[in-house]
């Protein structure tokens, strides 16, 4: 399984498997480290290490830990499982697509830009509008829905009209899927998931917008994927220099070998044109060795 997954990562085009990976891979762990903590009633360490991947609602708390509106995008409701599979199940196939027609690179790119469009939305709601303000008691919002909403708006506007094949409904056109998405999460943003709803919906503004400034020839998620190849820089081997030193007498018999070079270049000519009037015997010993050492070369 170890050389599967690392295969994952060296294929190129693969980012919606390598997400993933990653998503699960932290799924598991947290999950592990909960169920552990719960057996051994060690539960505030468990809680401890989970908030490191929950933002919060209201600013004061989140400011404890900004780090958390990029961490919240790769981790899942630790209880739930189909919160997990119910998100990656939908990031493979518009994930796939997506890669097919713009590459990894721009798919991380926008899985980024879609969590952290929803996680800065969901925080705007909590502590600018009133009638959120007054039900941000809660311990905050993790997922990567907003991630994949992103995602999914984004491959639905560059291919409104390509077709999956739904269970039980047979072919759907994905822009009516995407459409789908977004209404659901609209009526949702005021029932008991309102903050993971009103975040679905600030990742879907921004796979969209996104898609429109890619097609005009503006890339939003440049610096997501500098950064990137930044750090995978920082993990390749660097060729080893190997550094000579040449005495003053090597440098000597390299001029010396040059000039024997061009000089018997320059003759070869008129070596052959003797060959051609008087034979092969007609050369003296000299001339013969410099057409042979000639033709090595």
């Amino acid at each position: 399984m170890l050389e599967e997954f690392k295969n994952a990562f060296q294929r190129p085009n693969n980012a919606h498997v390598q997400l993933i990976i990653i998503n699960v891979a932290l799924f598991l762990i947290i999950g592990i480290i909960s169920v552990i903590g719960e057996v051994s009633g060690f539960t505030a360490f468990s809680d401890a290490i989970y908030n490191q991947f929950t933002i919060p609602p209201t600013i004061g708390e989140y400011l404890t830990r900004p780090w958390t509106l990029i961490t919240y995008m790769f981790a899942h409701s630790r209880w739930d499982i189909f919160h997990i599979l119910f998100n990656m199940l939908v990031f493979y196939w518009f994930g796939k697509l997506f890669v097919e027609y713009l590459g990894s690179a721009k798919l991380t790119a926008l899985y980024v830009l879609g969590g952290i469009a929803g996680g800065l939305l969901y925080l705007a709601m909590y502590n600018l509008v009133p009638y959120y303000q007054e039900r941000s008691g809660f311990t905050g919002m993790v997922g990567a829905s907003a991630a994949v909403y992103a995602v999914v708006v984004a491959t639905a506007t560059l291919l409104p009209n390509y077709t999956f094949f739904l269970l039980f409904l047979g072919p759907v056109r994905i822009k009516y899927i995407a459409a789908f998405y977004v209404v659901i999460s609209f009526l949702g943003s005021v029932g008991s998931n309102a903050g993971g709803n009103i975040a679905h919906l600030g990742g879907a503004l921004l796979g969209f917008i996104y898609l429109k400034q890619l097609q005009a020839g503006v890339n939003w998620g440049g610096w997501i994927t500098a950064i990137i190849e930044w750090f995978n820089d920082l993990w390749k081997p660097r060729p080893k220099v190997k550094v000579t030193y040449r005495s003053e007498s090597d440098l000597k018999k390299k001029k010396a070998k040059s000039t024997e070079s061009k000089v018997s270049q320059d003759e070869i000519d008129a070596i052959l044109d003797k060959i051609s009037d008087g034979g092969y015997e007609s050369l003296t010993k000299e001339e013969k060795e410099k057409l042979f050492n000639a033709s090595k070369k």
